[in-house]
């Protein structure tokens, strides 16, 4: 069978994503699985990063009739525009629906939550404008602007897996247009590039969110193969059977040597991993050489 899908599982330490807040309190986003609750960074909050960072969204155009969306049009479509090879639904006169041909899960912590909480005050803000405002901040704290603020805390080991279909990549059927195979092949790389150096803002802090492990290929199913087979637990990453016969129908495996993992050697010489960087160069030469741009 022909390959035609690129799939990669990734294990990451990132953070979580921000759910609701009540006053000034914040919670990471939860899912609750196994009988237990997990932290997550959800499908979209990741694809979002991945398309921000790799220069997809670079083109992107919005417009308002009735709903803010994506501006497509005939010149304007996912063939000439990187930002709607994510899919697009255009309601304005003709509705034109196209799906993305980049498809994520989401980003789910290995061990339960265990809530931590960190305690924040604008305080040197309250006391410069109190200052300048000639007033007594602790006479004053709400003239002033004293807000103390909460929120949780996670950054942990995830696991999502990224499934892209090469055969959708640069076309769009409402148009009947087709980009070339050059172009093809520098979007799958550029999202490639992207989740190989990730980087999140959160809470305006930087985290960096690059693989510490990654397997994966091109596939011949559109589908993320390696979801049910990564886990790790009391950080180590299992290798199981399952796991390990998977990798051998043809696909590579790579490794962040960071100490992440307690049982990085068997990690090592169970699987042979290459770099991260070299995984992600192979998989980059995999991905001209299906287009044809070698």
């Amino acid at each position: 069978m022909k390959k035609k899908a690129l799939t990669v599982t990734v294990v990451a330490n990132m953070t979580s994503n921000y759910s609701e807040g009540l006053g000034n309190i914040a919670s990471v986003q939860k899912v609750f699985k196994n009988r237990k609750v997990y932290t997550v960074r959800s499908r979209e909050s990741l694809k979002n990063a991945i398309m921000v960072q790799s220069g997809m969204y670079d083109d992107l155009q919005t417009e308002v009739d009735g709903a803010t969306q994506k501006l497509v049009n005939s010149e304007l479509n996912a063939a000439t525009c990187r930002a709607l090879e994510g899919g697009y639904m255009s309601t304005k006169g003709t509705t034109y629906v196209r799906k993305s041909s980049i498809y994520l899960t989401d980003a789910i912590a290995c061990e339960s939550f265990v809530s931590e909480t960190r305690f924040h005050n604008n305080l040197y803000l309250a006391s410069n404008y109190a200052k300048a405002q000639g007033k007594n901040i602790q006479n004053d704290a709400d003239g002033v602007g004293l807000m103390p603020y909460q929120y949780e805390y996670d950054k942990s080991l995830k696991v999502y897996s990224m499934t892209i279909d090469l055969e959708m990549v640069g076309k769009d059927e409402n148009f009947g247009a087709e980009a070339s195979a050059e172009e093809k092949a520098e979007r799958v790389n550029a999202i490639l590039r992207a989740v190989e150096t990730l980087s999140l803002v959160v809470k305006g802090n930087l985290d960096n969110a690059e693989p510490v492990f990654v397997v994966g290929g091109l596939s011949e199913r559109k589908t993320h193969y390696f979801e049910n087979v990564v886990h790790v637990e009391e950080d180590r990453l299992l290798m199981t059977d399952d796991l390990q016969a998977k990798i051998g129908e043809g696909y590579r495996t790579g490794l962040l040597k960071s100490r992440v993992f307690l049982n990085e050697a068997e990690v090592e010489e169970t699987l042979h991993p290459l770099s991260v960087s070299a995984f992600f160069d192979a998989l980059a030469d995999d991905v001209k050489k299906y287009y044809g741009v070698d």
